[in-house]
């Protein structure tokens, strides 16, 4: 069945893009992309045809003048849970925060709103079991990829 273009399935492609640019993707990176999965609306059934179409087997259902990209509802969320993802990783790898990076780069997270979300992730910090860990690849994230 082929892919329906969406918002969601545009954005899952622009990061599934990046992590199969070293034509390998992680166990940490796969889990990234299932987090984005869900919070995009892609079918499971679906991700299996993205990554026919990011190997060039398959067309994209994208035309070159498709515009998805830019801030919508929801956007903030999706990154934050990302985000999160990737934090509670044991290892964070350069791949996995070039994924991150190009997701709010994609999306067109704010300043402000980024700052929120690091806040946000915080405060979790003092509830939540992995929370100090959490905020020590929080900061090291921060000194990796600060926001442009």
């Amino acid at each position: 069945m082929p892919l329906v273009p969406s918002r969601g399935l545009y954005l899952y492609l622009e990061i599934l893009k990046i992590a199969f640019e070293d034509a390998i993707v992680t166990e940490d990176e796969a889990q990234i992309l299932h987090v984005l999965s869900r919070c995009l609306g892609v079918a499971p059934a679906d991700t299996a045809e993205c990554r026919s179409v990011i190997l060039g087997e398959v067309p994209s259902p994208f035309e070159e003048d498709d515009a998805f990209g830019g801030h919508h509802i929801g956007d903030v969320t999706t990154y934050q849970s990302a985000l999160i993802a990737a934090l509670d990783d044991d290892v964070i790898s350069e791949d996995e925060w070039a994924m991150l990076d190009h997701l709010r780069q994609t999306i067109g997270v704010q300043e402000d709103q980024h700052a929120l979300i690091e806040e946000a992730i915080r405060a979790m910090g003092e509830i939540d079991a992995k929370g100090r860990r959490r905020i020590e690849r929080l900061e090291r994230f921060i000194t990796v990829c600060p926001y442009r």
